[in-house]
């Protein structure tokens, strides 16, 4: 089980983008992730008329070590760790490390 997982809300916790939000579009190989309108970079498209393809600058969000996004906790209204649990039923679910809050619902 992932601590991030794709649609979750996350703060990003350092880099230069620190303290924006967004929800995450993508999780790669389980160490990076792409959040939204987050870490968004430059990129020089050439057009491709066969594919329909316009050319020009286009902006693209790259991709953030894990290590740098927290998921966000709405009581504590900022970044939180992330831990696991096992229910009584047998469920295994996240929780958050500050208030022993599940994420999973």
């Amino acid at each position: 089980m992932r601590k991030i997982k794709v649609g979750d809300d996350v703060m990003v916790i350092a880099g230069k983008d620190n303290g924006k939000r967004g929800t995450v579009l993508r999780v790669i190989d389980t160490t990076h992730v792409v959040v939204e309108n987050v870490n968004v970079a430059k990129k020089h498209q050439k057009a491709n008329p066969n594919q329909g393809v316009a050319g020009g600058i286009m902006d693209k969000e790259m991709p953030l070590h894990v290590s740098n996004v927290g998921l966000y906790n709405p009581s504590k209204d900022g970044a939180d760790r992330v831990g696991f649990k096992v229910l009584g039923d047998g469920r295994k679910v996240r929780v958050f490390k500050s208030d022993g809050e599940v994420v999973d619902v």
